[in-house]
């Protein structure tokens, strides 16, 4: 059975979801951050010398980084190729979308969390004005920036199909959701009617459903 060491508000969610896709049997052993740094807990360092989410383990195999896990979910569960595109064109955006995810698009969000952050503790709080000033000058200079011109990439794409790669849902979709869902939290979706329609589909999937269920609350949502 495939265990997925789940962390609270992360990127494992994503795993529930294609686990309860595929529909193959999991358990899910949870771990929280902690509530000033968000960071996770040392635990999880026992299972992967990194200590982050996700990571699964199926029999032998130890497996990290959410992209390499959604690749190897498909390749030794999706007999039938249900979540994978055949053709070969589709199948390159398909492996796009898969990497574009997490290797463009997140670090932006995750750099927008660092700077609009250090205004507060752990800054010292003798600093803490100065930085904050950084915080958002880097935000609103570069960041912000930035991330509009992604927001409007993917608002543009979203306007010629119903997922991303192409009409037929694939496990691209799920490795997308993460970075368009933080988006959506953080009010930058809200004039992006095709992205926020693209999250709706997604969050009325019945597996989406359940993988709330077996992950517990997710803040991301709200």
């Amino acid at each position: 059975m495939v265990i997925v060491h789940h962390l609270n508000n992360s990127r494992s969610q994503r795993i529930l979801w294609f686990l309860e896709e595929l529909g193959v049997p999991y358990q899910v052993q949870r771990y929280q951050r902690d509530p000033q740094t968000l960071l996770a807990p040392p635990e999880l360092k026992k299972i992967h010398p990194l200590g982050k989410s996700p990571v699964i383990v199926d029999g032998d195999l130890t497996l990290a980084e959410s992209g390499a896990i959604i690749e190897y979910l498909q390749e030794a569960y999706d007999a039938q190729g249900l979540f994978i595109p055949t053709d070969h064109h589709a199948r390159q955006q398909y492996r796009y979308w898969l990497h574009y995810a997490e290797g463009s698009l997140m670090p932006l969000q995750v750099m927008k969390l660092v700077f609009s952050r250090l205004g507060q503790s752990p800054v010292p709080w003798l600093l803490r004005p100065l930085a904050g000033a950084i915080g958002k000058g880097v935000q609103r200079e570069y960041l912000d920036k930035q991330i509009a011109t992604h927001r409007d990439y993917l608002e543009q794409h979203l306007s010629k199909s119903t997922w991303f790669v192409g009409n037929e849902f694939s496990a691209a979709d799920i490795q997308m959701s993460f970075p368009l869902e933080a988006m959506a939290a953080r009010g930058s979706l809200d004039n992006c009617p095709k992205l926020r329609g693209y999250l709706q589909r997604i969050h009325t999937r019945p597996a989406y459903q359940r993988a709330l269920e077996q992950g517990g609350p997710y803040e991301l949502l709200s």
